[in-house]
């Protein structure tokens, strides 16, 4: 018998919520078939199984909340023999394999949703009508449901609210805002995504003793790098960017800098991974979803750019799997897109660094005593003092600037084919 469980996607993260089965109770499953789409306080994942068998029982129902780590269905390895237990479906209660002090909070009825806690009402908490199809569409498109106006009868949130919202429409005003009579300002509500990230970011700047360094990068033989792969490639280079570039040059700097690829396991004791795994930060309605690149520094050129796309597509989508999320061991951070030109980057406990990326500027600069115009790039690097020091976190901004002003090394031996 192997138990399922609910994943922990964050450090932050002490509950999720099943949100539909992909398998049900009889069926025949196989190690990696997708079991179930969980909400977690930052993304939706999809969760594999991780042994073969028959899916004989399912403890936590859609709709519901479980603690991390409690087992929400069981897996019989052997063949059906028994009738299947369906609880809550077939007038069964469901059970939670956790002490009943710590049970998941019911499910909200299926046609309505609570607004965020933390909304001053009088009287019954209001609640808002959403059909099925809409709560799924917006939960696929990253919407809040608090901020759309049902149009449907008696206010109802229907498919053609979310696809109005979807394509740009005024959504509902207010966002669960509260604004005392006569008061200058308005209570918001935060989502689950926004208290997770402040939980997160609070808890690194507080237990971590962060330093930055800064330095810049001439970027003119990059940029004619993407160029030539693009002519030379056609299509298969037509998506590399800029960013791809940035990612191979830090994965490559963390092989040659490896303290930076650590963790501290405890007081006295660094653990150094041997795997160098990127965590991608993603801009998402209302926060950010951090997916993960996986063995960056081994992964050609164009092999990293289609994975990176891949991975922050499905992230502004919310449709990544469980291990998309997970073992992340250096990430970075890139702002360029939003005409950034510098920033500092908070650190993704409980990794030692995160690199955070500025736009690219035409700036004059002096070569061979002449003045003339470059591309320039600042990069700055977030580093955990208690890892290592500033000869160390320089040492690696020297190496992917090294990489980044002669990218031919980024093509190495794996040259894009």
């Amino acid at each position: 018998m192997a138990e399922v469980i609910m994943p922990k996607m964050s450090d932050a993260m002490t509950e999720g919520k099943v949100l539909s089965w992909r398998k049900r109770v009889g069926d025949r499953v196989g190690r990696g078939d997708v079991l179930a789409e969980i909400e977690t306080d930052k993304v939706n994942v999809e969760i594999e199984a991780e042994s073969a068998g028959m899916l004989s029982e399912i403890l936590v129902q859609e709709g519901q909340f479980a603690p991390v780590g409690t087992v929400i269905a069981q897996i019989n390895g052997g063949s059906a023999a028994a009738a299947p237990r369906t609880g809550p479906a077939e007038g069964i209660p469901a059970r939670v394999g956790v002490s009943p002090a710590v049970q998941p909070r019911p499910a909200q009825p299926a046609e309505e949703a609570q607004l965020p806690a933390g909304v001053a009402e009088e009287g019954p908490a209001p609640r808002l009508k959403v059909s099925p199809l809409a709560r799924r569409l917006a939960a696929e498109r990253g919407i809040d449901l608090t901020r759309v106006t049902g149009t449907g009868p008696g206010g109802r949130i229907v498919e053609r609210d979310i696809e109005a919202v979807a394509a740009g429409a005024p959504a509902a005003p207010g966002q669960a805002a509260v604004a005392p009579a006569g008061a200058d300002y308005e209570d918001v509500a935060q989502s689950r995504m926004r208290q997770a990230i402040a939980r997160g970011v609070a808890q690194s700047k507080q237990t971590i003793p962060h330093f930055y360094v800064t330095g810049d990068v001439e970027m003119r033989r990059a940029l004619d790098l993407r160029v030539q792969l693009k002519e030379a490639y056609g299509d298969a280079a037509g998506t590399l960017s800029i960013n791809d570039l940035i990612l191979k040059a830090s994965a490559l700097a963390l092989r040659a800098c490896p303290e930076l690829n650590a963790t501290l396991v405890s007081p006295g004791t660094v653990r150094r991974f041997r795997r160098i795994h990127l965590g991608v930060m993603v801009a998402v309605p209302d926060g950010l979803v951090v997916p993960v690149l996986r063995d960056a520094d081994r992964l050609p050129l164009l092999a990293l750019s289609k994975e990176a796309r891949r991975l922050v597509e499905g992230a502004r989508q919310l449709r990544l799997r469980q291990d998309d999320f997970t073992g992340a061991t250096f990430s970075v951070s890139n702002l360029g897109m939003y005409d950034v030109t510098t920033f500092s980057a908070i650190i993704n406990a409980p990794q030692a660094g995160i690199l955070a990326v500025g736009q690219i500027q035409e700036r004059p600069v002096v070569r061979d005593g002449d003045i003339v115009a470059r591309p320039l790039m600042e990069l700055t690097v977030s580093v955990d003092h208690r890892v290592t020091d500033g000869v160390g976190a320089a040492a690696f901004l020297a190496e992917v600037k090294r990489l980044l002003e002669h990218p031919v090394l980024l093509l190495g031996p794996d040259a894009p084919h």
